[in-house]
């Protein structure tokens, strides 16, 4: 199975929030792109997992993505260890994405951190083809994605690059809300917590629209990179 973007997100809905815009705007495109949730987000004080698989799906579908798993990590335990490294280079080879898109390497929620850590060592470890991993019974060639980009979530990061998403905020903004367990609802009687006031929800698309402001378009959605970046051309950057 070889996908074009394989996008990574710690619990679901981290994708919908972070780069939801990116992911609609390359399906469009025709690339084929895929989710990977690291846990099911069963410690999340709103919601169940139940729940929240539903909403993924429905998410899914929103934004056009080809394929949707979840690793099945524990919520808020996972670590950057050998084994989950091991589980997460099994997903790498098995969709042997060209771009890797994941969570931000710094952030209020623990997991956010550790997420974006334990992708970016495994993306390298899966390129050594003396780590043997196995799929339904085959052995797996090694991949390495040729980059791996950190979106932004609740901190106001600075930014590498800036990707124009202006046409697509709407189509991001349905997927964040098919979270109806997570995001502003009036009609519900659970806790409050940061993402569920109507604030936070409008903060998502108003950030994507600044991001525009500041790069003359529509909207955009920002990434961090951990190496330079290169292009043939000065005349490829506007």
């Amino acid at each position: 199975m070889k996908v074009d973007i394989l996008a990574i997100g710690a619990h679901p809905d981290d994708v919908e929030m972070s780069c939801g815009g990116v992911v609609a705007k390359e399906t469009s495109r025709g690339k084929t792109v895929a989710i990977l949730d690291l846990t099911r987000g069963e410690l999340g004080t709103r919601g169940t997992a139940e729940v929240r698989e539903q909403e993924a799906r429905e998410a899914a579908k929103v934004l056009g993505v080809a394929h949707r798993e979840n690793l099945g990590l524990k919520d808020g335990f996972f670590q950057n260890d050998h084994d989950s490294q091991l589980q997460l280079i099994m997903m790498l080879r098995k969709y042997r994405p060209e771009i890797v898109l994941c969570n931000a390497v710094d952030d209020r929620h623990i997991d956010h951190g550790k997420g974006s850590s334990l992708v970016r060592d495994a993306c390298f470890l899966s390129g050594l083809r003396k780590i043997e991993t196995t799929y339904n019974g085959k052995s797996q060639e090694a991949w390495r994605p040729r980059a791996v980009y950190h979106y932004i979530q609740w901190k106001e990061l600075q930014p590498d690059i800036v990707v124009d998403i202006s046409g697509f905020l709407a189509q991001k903004m349905e997927a964040v809300k098919a979270y109806r367990s997570q995001f502003y609802n009036p009609h519900s009687n659970e806790p409050d917590t940061p993402i569920s006031s109507k604030n936070a929800t409008d903060s998502i698309a108003y950030r994507n629209r600044n991001l525009g402001r500041l790069i003359g378009t529509e909207a955009g959605e920002g990434f961090t990179v951990e190496r330079h970046l290169a292009v043939d051309s000065i005349f490829d950057l506007r």
